[in-house]
């Protein structure tokens, strides 16, 4: 299961590099709103994350259980499998946000939905929280695949992460400003 949960993982790190660039783009308003690759790429990239989140909440579930068993949680070193419990969980609540901000059909045209200082505040905290869940299993990540020159790697992986993390949250702030000067 947790083979099946790295290719998940790399597969949506794929999408999410497409969707979070094609996204900013739009965002800035350098690209049009409705294009239907980009919308199928979402679609798939929120199946796999569905799955992707049923596979760690099974994964999460089985080592309370192995905890509870033993009657030692050892919450303090095991901080960092918290942070990506809780991360993942996170997520998971602002993407349901940001699917729902953004999901702007109707009858048959394309609406943006208002976003206001609330909408802005959730989709920086999705950008934070994906950037706290990336940076915390991608070392596990690039291990899982073998590779065991894990600083070279993961440094330059992180900065291109963090790159696009932060064009995408530049590109929440700049639809921000374009609805409040509209």
């Amino acid at each position: 299961m947790r083979k099946w949960n790295t290719l998940l993982s790399i597969c949506i790190i794929i999408l999410f590099l497409i969707h979070a660039v094609a996204g900013g783009f739009q965002l800035m308003g350098l690209l049009p709103g409705d294009n239907g690759i980009l919308s199928v790429l979402a679609k798939i990239m929120l199946l796999l994350i569905i799955i992707h989140a049923v596979i760690g909440s099974k994964l999460t579930w089985d080592s309370i259980a192995s905890c509870k068993k033993s009657g030692v949680f050892y919450y303090k070193e095991n901080r960092l499998f918290w942070a990506r419990r809780i991360s993942g969980f996170a997520i998971i609540i602002f993407i349901l946000i940001h699917v729902i901000l953004f999901l702007g059909k109707n009858e048959g045209a394309y609406r943006l939905n208002y976003f206001g200082t609330f909408q802005l505040v959730t989709q920086i905290l999705m950008v934070l929280s994906l950037a706290i869940h990336v940076v915390t299993n991608i070392n596990p990540l690039i291990i899982s695949f073998g590779i065991l020159k894990i600083k070279e790697y993961a440094v330059d992986i992180l900065v291109v992460l963090s790159a696009i993390l932060l064009f995408t949250g530049v590109g929440f702030v700049i639809y921000y400003i374009r609805w409040i000067i509209w």
